[in-house]
């Protein structure tokens, strides 16, 4: 169906046009951050619960609301789980909607506090925890999440969105993961239009309701046995994507 062998040969392009800035990305989403200690919980905390409302919305306005959250002394409570728990529905609400973290007044307060409460109820409110119970292994970490607690961890659960969040976690915490090379690609739009353009997806495929899925197998076998692990790649193709497919 595809050029296993052609298609690699792009892929290995436009990884190195990444890493000498040619896609542009010296500033990401996530950068917006308070720069806190890597290994403190706090610090996970940000990276986690801001996550779970980074759906169909700029990832770059999503962060920076985020920190225009924590910066203010009103607001920042929001990363706390315990905080948050003791205080009412419409104090969190007023925090997560002042500099817009949360765009959906109702339903993503709703998100933000269920989260908080399975925080505290497993692990006293510290998100490292998890990662320690489940000795760090991407396997283990996904099917918890994903499987056996999913109503648990609204939206951070999803298939895009626990992949991007386990890769963002490694990137801005000292976590070291086991299996790292099941750790997929997140399969957003961009993530899937690089994929399409590139010639990993069929017309037909783009437009089914288990795209997310098939975009994850197409990489997982492209890259399988590879000098690349399928998440080695996503930025790059983000970025592609984001920047309007610079020429290869």
């Amino acid at each position: 169906m595809y050029n296993k062998k052609e298609i690699f040969k792009k892929v290995d392009i436009l990884y190195n046009m990444w890493k000498k800035g040619a896609l542009g990305g010296e500033i990401m989403p996530e950068d917006a951050n308070p720069h806190l200690n890597m290994l403190s919980a706090e610090n996970y905390l940000y990276f986690t619960l801001p996550m779970a409302l980074n759906y169909q919305r700029n990832s770059y306005k999503l962060w920076e609301s985020a920190l225009n959250t924590y910066n203010d002394k009103e607001t920042n409570f929001v990363f706390n789980p315990k905080l948050c728990l003791y205080k009412t529905f419409e104090e969190v609400q007023y925090a997560l909607t002042k500099y817009k973290i949360a765009l959906q007044k109702q339903k993503q307060t709703d998100i933000w506090l269920s989260l908080c409460k399975t925080f505290v109820e497993l692990y006293d409110g510290d998100i490292r925890k998890l990662f320690d119970s489940l000795d760090n292994d991407v396997n283990k970490i996904r099917n918890f999440i994903q499987k056996e607690n999913k109503k648990k961890f609204p939206y951070l659960s999803g298939i895009k969105i626990c992949n991007y969040w386990l890769y963002v976690i490694y990137q801005y915490t000292d976590r070291k993961y086991k299996n790292i090379e099941n750790l997929t690609v997140a399969p957003d739009t961009h993530v899937i239009q690089s994929t399409y353009k590139l010639g990993l997806l069929t017309n037909e495929e783009l437009n089914k309701n288990d795209v997310q899925l098939i975009v994850i197998n197409r990489w997982n076998e492209l890259l399988k046995g590879t000098k690349y692990n399928p998440i080695d790649i996503h930025t790059p193709l983000w970025l592609w994507s984001r920047n309007g497919f610079i020429e290869i």
